[in-house]
Order: structure tokens, then sequence, then C-alpha cells
């Protein structure tokens, strides 16, 4: 057990280390940095405004208000920033698998997912995560909520599982280059499409996209369940832990990852 302990702490510790080498790298370049960080921010602005204007013309989509339906999207969109900040390594992994790069990985002494993660962390989706933010902060003040501790918690498990989520489904898409070499750009659907279908309650899009979204990739215990728990359309504790629920996820991504490790050949350099 202390030898498990030992390890995991060594692994936090290093990916700290590459986050805080990526971020002096950054900024380096302080004005690229910042105008990057704004580009993120108004390329959501206009996801936000498309929401807007629907609502001019409609006052509710299946009983959400605008309030509701930007809280909704605010926690997803925050979900999708996190993932993507941290995970983005596994997002450029078919460069290093081209290039030949994985092969110092296995050859060195530390976890290839930590060496992979630590290659790339995006710091300018700290743009997506303000206006994340802002959208969140007016859900909140206007969509009238009773908010206690346990619906403070509820989304604290969202963004928890919401992050570890998107992050499987990046190591899933990183997985597949062990057998392609390229990305594979069909799975843009599961990661920036549920960030954009994520902007409404997944319950809008019908039975058997709730039923694809609950027992296959779960959106719906990260975003749609909690959502109806926080908003009090649905009083029962389970819907407040079924984001930590979907953290389960993870597990089929790290073995079709450990999958794809064991089939791995150099590509060469």
């Amino acid at each position: 057990m202390r030898n498990i302990g030992s390890k995991i702490y060594s692994s936090i510790r290093l990916y700290l280390h590459y986050v805080s080498i990526n971020i002096r790298c950054v900024m380096q370049y302080k004005t690229s940095f910042f105008l990057t960080a704004f580009g993120q921010f108004l390329v959501s602005f206009t996801t936000f405004l498309s929401v807007f204007f629907m609502f001019q013309r409609f006052s509710s989509v299946e009983g959400f208000t605008y309030s509701e339906v930007l809280l909704c999207f605010a926690v997803m969109l925050m979900e999708f920033s996190l993932a993507e900040m941290f995970a983005r390594g596994f997002d450029q992994f078919s460069g290093m698998v081209r290039r030949g790069e994985f092969d110092r990985v296995l050859v060195r002494p530390q976890n290839e997912i930590i060496q992979v993660l630590g290659s790339k962390f995006e710091l300018t989706r700290f743009g997506r995560m303000l206006q994340a933010v802002v959208m969140f902060v007016y859900g909140i003040l206007k969509s009238g909520i009773d908010w206690n501790f346990s619906k403070i918690l509820t989304v604290i498990f969202m963004l928890i599982g919401g992050t570890t989520v998107f992050t499987a489904l990046f190591l899933i898409y990183a997985a597949f280059c062990f057998f392609t070499l390229e990305s594979l750009e069909f799975m843009n659907i599961f990661t920036d499409g549920a960030r954009e279908f994520g902007r409404y309650p997944v319950g809008i899009y019908g039975e058997k996209m709730l039923l694809f979204a609950t027992f296959f990739v779960p959106y719906a215990l990260i975003q749609y369940y909690p959502l109806l728990y926080i908003l009090g359309r649905r009083t029962e504790r389970i819907y407040m832990f079924l984001p930590l629920l979907a953290c389960g996820f993870l597990i089929p991504a790290l073995l079709f990852w450990k999958f794809g490790v064991r089939h791995y050949k150099s590509s060469g350099s």
C-alpha cells in the first residue's frame, strides 16, 4: 500500500512539474497567450449567441427556461474546457506516434499516460472557461434556484465527473492511433460534438438519445440528471451522485489504452 501511495505521489508530482514547464513556456509570449485566450472566449461567445437569439423567439425549450439552459450549457462547457486544458496531450498523440516519439516514452521509468498528459497543457483554454463561468453566474442569478449544500456539491460532482468523461474520450481518441497512426476525426462527434449539443439538456433530444447518453457515453449522468436535481425537478439524492458514477467510464478507456500499448509497433523516426 505504501508503494502504491508513493507511486501516485510521484506521478502527481511529475505531472505538476510538466504543467509548470508548459506554463512557463506559454508565458514567454504573453501577448500571444492573451490573444489566443481571448479568441477562445469569442469562439464560445458565438455559441452563446445562438442560444440567446433562439430564446428571443421562444420562451422555453421542453420546459427549460433561458437561464436554466445557460446553467446547463455553462457546466458542460466548464467540464469540456477543464478536460481539454489538462488532457490536451491525448489530442495531439497521433503526432507523437507518427514521429516515433512514443518509443522514448516507453523506455522511461514513469507511467506513459502521465508523460503523454504532461506533453501539452493548454492554458489558453482559460478563455473558454471564463465564458462558461460568466454564463454560470448569470444562470445562478436568474434561475431562482434555492441553493443548499447538496446542490453546490452536485455542481462540484458534475465538474469532476464531466472532466473525467471527456478525458476518457480523449484517451480513447489517442488509443485509436496505435492502430491507425492518424487520429480519427469521427471521434470529434463525441468530444466537440458533445460540447455543442450540450448547450441544451440531453433529455430534449428524445428517448433514444437519452438512452445513448445514459448507458453508452454517460453525458446525461454529468449533465441532464444532476441538472434536474439542481433545478428541483427531482428530489432523489441518487441524482446528486450520478456524475461520480460516470467516472467509471474511465475504466474501459484505460483498458483500451493498455490494449493499444501492448499492440504498439514503432513507426520509426
